[in-house]
């Protein structure tokens, strides 16, 4: 298929100007770049199609070899049309951060030259060990946490004599210094303010001119019923301070349950194991079980009841997070079969085993 003319595809005449050429550019970049339209594949070959077009009118030599022999006066030249300028900060470095908006999503931001971004301070983690019955019921944890607070002695403002800083003279406040080659337009972080816009001539002595100093905060924190381990709780705002007045950062409290003696929790239902005797198992009869709140409670095991087997207490288990309700409790049995044992009992035992059809010959370890 033969390739269109570079200044069709741009929509420009032949004696457009290299500014004209450039304009026209960047409206199709605009339109049909990548980032804009992921799931379009033919906006992405119509891009490098008007990539190629003005990487060689934007250039005299290419441009002067294209117009007198056409396409075949550029295929010496290599470079163009295979994936340059995929990145919009290199097509629009020098383009007002409204005008890019507003080609995007067809909003006018109202405003010249780019925003720079409020600093925002750190976000925080608090690794909380907790029990599981602290889990299952919640609770009130106090925390103290150390962090960046804004210093006292500066007002935050990080100047020996609490005065605001002054202008960058280097970048005018405004944070970045660009250098400009043709088309291109590199903004790098000013070395002089670090990005900040604004000097500190005399320092705080107590933060070194950070606006910063280092405290203990005193928080509480209310424990959700239900938590497990893992689960994180974001406090907003109890992160570190930024400088400069900025945005704190958030707290997040990772909570860690503590390994439990009796129960093993499996999502919302806990499991424990209990000794029942083997008269109990065998006649029938009532036992104890504990409960993740303190108490006891009382279940039936009939009679016949098999080492290992499960039973379930509705409504004794973990809250669900956030919602209503309890999971179950599973309890499983273990035949308790006692160690030592008296004449009189191993007498009874041993006519039991001959009336239950039991020919084994007994004989006494004790």
């Amino acid at each position: 298929m033969a390739k269109r003319d570079y200044y069709e595809i741009l929509g420009v005449p032949r004696t457009a100007t290299e500014q004209e050429i450039k304009q026209a550019y960047r409206k199709l970049a605009l339109k049909y770049h990548p980032d804009k339209n992921k799931t379009d594949p033919d906006a992405e070959e119509k891009f490098k199609e008007a990539t190629e077009a003005y990487e060689v009118l934007r250039d005299p030599k290419k441009r002067a070899s294209y117009d007198k022999f056409g396409h075949e006066g550029v295929q010496g030249f290599e470079g163009f049309g295979r994936g340059a300028y995929t990145d919009f900060a290199d097509i629009f470095g020098d383009l007002d951060l409204g005008d890019i908006f507003e080609g995007f999503f067809g909003t006018s931001f109202g405003t010249r030259g780019r925003a720079r971004r409020q600093k925002r301070g750190a976000d925080l983690q608090y690794d909380l060990s907790i029990t599981l019955e602290e889990a299952a019921t919640g609770k009130e944890a106090h925390l103290e946490i150390p962090r960046n607070e804004a210093c006292e002695a500066c007002d935050g403002t990080g100047s020996a004599s609490k005065s605001q800083p002054t202008t960058c003279p280097t970048c005018n406040g405004i944070g970045q210094i660009r250098q400009t080659q043709g088309f291109f337009s590199i903004s790098q972080t000013c070395p002089r303010c670090r990005g900040e816009g604004k000097i500190i001539t005399s320092p705080c002595k107590v933060c070194n001119g950070t606006g910063l100093t280092k405290k203990k905060r005193n928080i509480t924190v209310k424990i959700p019923a239900g938590v497990e381990s893992g689960s994180r709780l974001k406090i907003t705002g109890e992160g570190e301070q930024a400088p400069a007045g900025g945005i704190a950062g958030d707290l997040y409290v990772v909570i860690h349950v503590k390994k439990h003696d009796v129960f093993d929790r499996h999502g919302n239902d806990l499991l424990c194991v209990i000794d029942v005797p083997f008269t109990t198992v065998c006649l029938g009869g009532e036992v104890e079980v504990p409960t993740i709140t303190g108490t006891k409670v009382k279940m039936k095991i009939p009679a016949g009841t098999e080492n290992g087997q499960m039973f379930r207490l509705k409504g004794h288990g973990i809250p669900y997070l956030g919602s209503y309700g309890k999971g179950d409790q599973l309890v499983k049995i273990n035949i308790a079969v006692p160690k030592k044992l008296s004449s009189r009992q191993k007498e009874l035992l041993k006519e039991f085993a001959k009336l239950s059809g039991d020919n084994s010959s007994f004989t006494d370890f004790y």
